[in-house]
């Protein structure tokens, strides 16, 4: 690290809230070491450009993309300030991945969990940041059954993506609760409803309705808001500006109507950790 330069990995950065999130970082903040992940080489090179950032690209439907990520991050960098695990997206048909899990469960909770598993003492070297964004459809929708983590039973593409987002507020407080003795403060945002192109690949009425006709221009803000709102946790300070093992809607702390009761359930929090990280071939710890 140069001086009192920080180090901040964005994934999900080639679009939408993550690479909004780097262009004011990159416009407003001194002394920011950006790394930005994403899955379009184009995309995310181009926004990297535009940034000054360096960038990693990463698929996560595979998780040795991921491994690979980490290893190149680690590569790269000495120690790690804030960790945005932004990446995720909800899709159409159920599909299975390479690594035999449901692919909204993987791209939006195990590779994050894996990436910040095999980034952990990065993290410890630094700041140790890590926010995980989640969304409103955690509290309206997400209800996990930690039996069919996968969705073998029944599948909806939103049901899928509000179990995953709920999954990504189960795994900053178990991740805060292992390691926020060692400095690791980890908490979970919800963005706000944000007008990019999530849901590309679902096709349901409502995504339909919310993301693709003019009724997106007044129920959904910018994505220039939603990544003000990302880059207000990686810019601040963990512990100090926000507190880790909290869920924040937008920027605030969230009341407890905007929370799904399954937030709090301890037993879960433990379960949802120890089957993710036999998912990703990790011994619980």
């Amino acid at each position: 690290m140069r001086g009192n330069e920080r180090t901040i990995v964005i994934t999900g950065a080639s679009d939408g809230i993550g690479a909004q999130a780097a262009r004011r970082i990159a416009g407003r903040e001194r002394n920011q070491r950006l790394i930005l992940v994403g899955r379009s080489p184009h995309k995310t090179a181009a926004v990297a450009r535009e940034a000054g950032a360096e960038y990693f690209v990463a698929d996560y439907t595979r998780l040795d993309d991921v491994r690979e990520l980490a290893a190149g991050i680690r590569g790269s960098a000495d120690r790690i300030d804030v960790l945005a695990n932004n990446a995720g997206g909800i899709f159409g048909e159920r599909t299975v991945t390479a690594d035999g899990n449901e692919k909204t469960l993987q791209v939006n909770l195990l590779a994050p969990f894996l990436l910040t598993h095999l980034l952990l003492d990065l993290l410890r070297a630094g700041e140790g940041g890590v926010i995980n964004t989640s969304s409103a459809s955690a509290r309206i929708v997400g209800r996990i059954d930690i039996d069919d983590l996968n969705h073998t039973r029944s599948y909806a593409p939103m049901r899928a993506y509000g179990d995953a987002k709920l999954a990504a507020i189960l795994h900053a407080r178990g991740l805060h609760a292992r390691h926020g003795a060692q400095g690791i403060n980890a908490a979970a945002f919800d963005p706000g409803n944000v007008r990019t192109n999530f849901g590309a690949e679902n096709d349901d009425v409502l995504t339909r309705l919310l993301y693709r006709t003019p009724l997106s221009r007044v129920a959904l803000i910018s994505a220039e808001k939603g990544g003000g709102n990302l880059a207000h946790f990686l810019t601040g300070r963990p512990g100090t500006d926000w507190g880790g093992g909290r869920f924040y809607a937008r920027t605030e702390p969230a009341k407890p109507r905007q929370t799904n009761k399954q937030v709090h359930d301890d037993v879960l929090v433990e379960a949802l950790w120890n089957r993710s990280a036999e998912l990703t071939g990790i011994a619980p710890r």
